[in-house]
């Protein structure tokens, strides 16, 4: 017995009020994720392609739509009911006017996107990591970092092929790196472009291949590259130094080394966004009757004049003493300070004496601002 069809509103994954637009971004969506063209090979994704784009062909399709929820799947049938006759889905050409411009956005052309396989292709990116301090992240700095990469083979200087002999035009494609096959599909006759499988897209037949690079035209190497760390980069964020990837192929450009900065961090300092946050313990007599501090900043140490009656907690801002900004080198953040009173845990006789003595002349006087009221007529 035949597998039952899912619902084509089911299928593409909105409800049944969903309008044209809706109908094509959802189908787009499955499309690029399906396509045979991105899943060769996979006979389930091949499945759930026909079946989005059977799904789509019928809701995008104002007659046919109206048939559809009507009727359900029974209007296409052959001497299915409403009188709606059979549909042929072979008639679908993916260059026409349903599938023609949502293929052509996602693949770059009218019908199925033919990739220039034999042409220059740009080589491939190089990632790697990179630690440094929190200092060089604020100032800035410049590091050797060692890589390995892929460059074009002394020897054979990149054709892959022995010294002596050059790589054969291949006999299947033509040297074009590419073939073009048809096959029959529940859309009809449907044109294919793949890369030959006989010379992996490259045009060309090694025969003899080179003994250094084994016929890659490649070979692999340590470099050491030199990298400009930019003042107040953040953790994690990512260097792009271009040129410096993996060699291209038939004269496409080298690609770029990426490198993703790891910042320590640091016993004093938090950074968050390009300000700096730090703690300072002051004494209880500071705190009371003011006086010079010197506080740590990125800069060095700068002093700071307590203001009498700080009370712990207290927050003071230090301009322009934090990270500066990667677009404006001129500009930087602040740093920030929380004031904490230290209260002392061991006194002697002598200091406990004399904070008695403070405390005793204290009592009986009430805080500042706390005046005896004048009593009014009615007192």
């Amino acid at each position: 017995m035949a597998e039952a069809k899912r619902d084509y509103y089911e299928v593409l994954g909105v409800p049944r009020t969903a309008t044209d637009a809706d109908l094509k971004k959802a189908y787009r969506v499955l499309a690029k994720k399906y396509h045979p063209d991105t899943n060769q090979g996979n006979p389930e994704a091949e499945a759930k392609f026909k079946e989005a784009s059977e799904a789509y062909a019928v809701l995008s399709d104002a007659e046919k739509r109206k048939q559809y929820d009507q009727f359900g799947h029974a209007a296409f049938e052959q001497g299915g009911g409403g009188g709606a006759g059979g549909f042929d889905f072979s008639g679908f050409d993916f260059g026409g006017d349903i599938f023609g411009d949502i293929f052509g956005d996602l693949f770059g052309g009218g019908r199925r996107s033919q990739a220039n396989y034999n042409g220059p292709m740009k080589g491939a990116n190089i990632h790697t990591t990179l630690r440094i301090t929190f200092e060089e992240a604020v100032f800035g700095c410049e590091k050797e970092i060692e890589i390995t990469s892929k460059d074009e083979c002394e020897t054979c200087h990149g054709t892959g092929a022995k010294p002596g002999t050059e790589p054969e035009t291949c006999s299947r494609c033509g040297g074009k790196g590419q073939v073009v096959f048809t096959q029959q599909s529940m859309f009809g006759m449907v044109r294919n472009v793949q890369a030959c499988p006989d010379c992996g897209g490259t045009g060309k037949i090694i025969k003899e291949k080179c003994p250094k690079c084994y016929g890659t035209g490649f070979t692999s190497s340590r470099k050491k590259i030199q990298v400009t760390v930019p003042a107040g980069i953040d953790n994690g964020q990512t260097l792009r130094v271009s040129g410096k990837g993996e060699e291209g192929t038939k004269g496409g450009g080298r690609g770029d080394l990426l490198v993703q900065v790891i910042v320590s961090s640091h016993p004093k300092f938090n950074r968050q966004d390009n300000n700096i946050y730090t703690e300072e313990y002051i004494s209880f007599v500071t705190a009371a009757l003011g006086g010079t501090i010197r506080i740590k900043t990125v800069d060095g140490e700068v002093e700071y004049e307590v203001k009498a009656g700080t009370q712990t907690d207290t927050r003071i801002r230090l301009r322009g003493k934090g990270v500066p900004y990667l677009r404006n080198k001129q500009t930087r953040g602040d740093h920030y300070v929380t004031l904490i009173v230290q209260v002392p845990e061991r006194l002697n006789k002598e200091q406990r004496e004399a904070l008695q003595a403070f405390d005793d002349a204290m009592k009986g006087i009430k805080p500042d601002g706390d005046k005896p009221k004048k009593k009014g007529i009615f007192k």
